[in-house]
């Protein structure tokens, strides 16, 4: 693991550069430049918010008006794009970059990295944004917001286990890509960001512990909703099998790296 981490360092200019010309190349020849990064999850929030907000405010709990339910929805559509970033991308990793995998000398772990520094780049921004307009609104959380920091490793270090070990498989078996791509699709709404656990039946609330992103998610909610500390015990799940997926995902990549350059 410290050769791993020694590695990567020696090479941070190549990871630094990588993702200077990646944030550059994608808003290449674009009127409107890094603004897209903040327009696609914006368009996203007030769809959602026109099409649930008469429905859901009045059955969330502290969500009273429209106003209350874009923020509701900001501080779960933020991270949960931050994840499905990170995962989408860090599982098609290997396979995009197979020409420079096979035609130059690397840590290969540098593409993960690669990613997760490109999806950090673009949440700091928007949720930036989101953060200033908490405070010109008098919304701002308090000092609470720095559980927003934690809970960011926490989330980072789940998307990346995820990304990693489905990146891996990937490359053996190419429908892992296309199955998880529709399984994200599910998975957002069976997270609570558009709605709250709470107006869920008793027997699909006790479900829910299975699902590591929804813990994750309320956590967020918590902090910008109700400017309050998240509960940490709830998080435990998530945070093992974030650790226990790192572990796998190296182990498995250390594994077969060398026939992974056969594959691509």
């Amino acid at each position: 693991m410290l050769g791993m981490l020694r590695a990567l360092w020696a090479y941070r200019g190549f990871i630094l550069g990588s993702v200077k010309r990646e944030f550059q190349s994608k808003y290449r020849n674009s009127l409107l430049g890094a603004a897209w990064t903040v327009l696609n999850p914006l368009a996203m929030i007030v769809v959602y918010t026109v099409i649930f907000a008469r429905v859901m405010h009045a059955r969330l709990p502290g969500v009273d008006s429209s106003f209350a339910y874009s923020i509701h929805l900001c501080a779960g559509v933020l991270p949960w794009g931050m994840f499905v970033e990170i995962v989408s991308r860090a599982q098609n990793a290997f396979i995009e970059n197979a020409n420079m995998i096979k035609k130059l000398s690397f840590p290969r772990l540098c593409l993960p990295v690669i990613v997760v520094v490109n999806a950090l780049v673009n949440f700091v921004i928007v949720f930036g944004l989101f953060t200033a307009f908490l405070i010109i609104t008098g919304n701002f959380p308090g000092v609470v917001f720095l559980a927003v920091i934690p809970l960011l490793i926490l989330l980072t270090l789940f998307g990346i286990g995820l990304g990693i070990t489905l990146g891996v498989l990937n490359v053996f078996f190419r429908d892992v890509g296309q199955f998880f791509g529709i399984v994200l699709n599910f998975w957002f709404w069976l997270t609570p960001i558009v709605y709250s656990v709470d107006i869920l039946p008793k027997a699909i609330q006790s479900g829910m512990r299975f699902n590591p992103m929804a813990p994750l998610i309320e956590s967020f909610q918590v902090v910008m909703m109700q400017a309050s500390w998240p509960d940490w015990s709830q998080l435990w799940f998530v945070t093992v099998l974030g650790v226990g997926l790192c572990l796998a995902g190296f182990s498995l990549f250390r594994k077969h790296a060398g026939e992974m350059v056969d594959e691509l």
